[in-house]
């Protein structure tokens, strides 16, 4: 065909722009078709979770390899972290300040306390930033958004295994090996309630966090910070036995303190907090009501406003 006779077919500048309005006059306002979850107001749909139960172990298992992938350590990355600041909190406060810790060796008091707060801590960030940084998979298809911070929690659970495999074998150094004043008992069968409390309270604050995150990305900023006063506010690198007992129900107010205290007192036989443990118990079966609540009513926005 000549350029002339192209020409001839050619929409002119004033009738393709004709076009394109009655094309957009002819779009409905609203979408046809909305996908989304039937549970709006309730808790999370676990039938409908555990029907993508396959999509929850590929997006676990994406994110633990795209954090070990060309790493020369791997998974000892994991225990590398706690160890270290152990070692440092050891001589700063256990050596020079002399923290008192009722006969158990201080660094096993540091190392319990930094494992679950590290638990904890990263576990609250991650899920927080989770939905943004799968922006490319939310707004492509339909799936329980839930699944996505419940994966990362999925990948700190192993990172705690991981971590207490190595406190095993340092509470067998200090306990046969050195001798050390630590009761290992019965307080060992309390330790899976007190990972799953754990687990409950992580995900149900890194969830809410999550969908507020989506809106108003302050919450991302501010968080690092927030968690890293939150972490001298909390028994993590001291016992809460040095509060004055004056403080303590205070003090045991922070949901945190009846679960480091309850790692403790599991693995160490350091004794429980009940107030504590309480407030800890409490503080997680509302905020999984307040989460629920909050991400199924702001869910259906995700894929408009990340």
């Amino acid at each position: 065909m000549s350029a002339a006779t192209t020409n001839d077919y050619a929409l002119q500048p004033d009738e393709g722009a004709g076009v394109v309005a009655s094309v957009a006059s002819a779009l409905p306002d609203e979408p046809l078709t909305t996908i989304q979850s039937t549970n709006s107001w309730g808790l999370f749909d676990f039938q409908e979770i555990w029907a993508h139960r396959e999509l929850l172990y590929f997006l676990t298992w994406r994110d633990l390899k795209v954090r070990y992938k060309q790493t020369l350590l791997g998974v000892l990355w994991i225990v590398m972290q706690p160890l270290l600041m152990t070692l440092i909190f050891t001589v700063v406060l256990g050596k020079l300040a002399r923290v008192p810790t009722g006969g158990v060796p201080y660094a096993l008091i540091a190392f319990v306390g930094l494992i679950a707060w590290m638990f904890i801590s990263n576990g609250i960030f991650g899920c927080s930033t989770s939905m943004v940084a799968n922006a490319n998979l939310i707004t492509k298809i339909y799936f329980p958004r839930v699944l996505v911070p419940v994966s990362f929690i999925g990948t700190r659970i192993l990172d705690l295994f991981m971590s207490l495999i190595i406190l095993a074998v340092f509470l067998l150094i200090y306990r046969f090996g050195l001798h050390a004043h630590i009761q290992i008992g019965w307080s060992l069968a309390g330790l899976p309630l007190i990972i799953l409390l754990a687990t409950l309270f992580t995900l149900s604050l890194g969830i809410l966090l999550a969908a507020l995150n989506v809106k108003y990305r302050d919450i991302s900023m501010a968080l690092p910070v927030l968690i890293q006063l939150w972490m001298f506010l909390s028994p993590v690198v001291y016992p809460a036995s040095i509060i004055p007992p004056q403080w303590q129900r205070l003090y045991s107010l922070n949901p945190v303190v009846g679960l480091i205290e309850g790692f403790r007192g599991t693995l160490l036989g350091t004794g429980f907090n009940k107030f504590a443990i309480a407030v800890s118990t409490v503080t997680t079966l509302v905020l999984i009501f307040v989460a629920a609540i909050v991400f199924n009513r702001v869910e259906k926005k995700f894929a408009d406003v990340i």
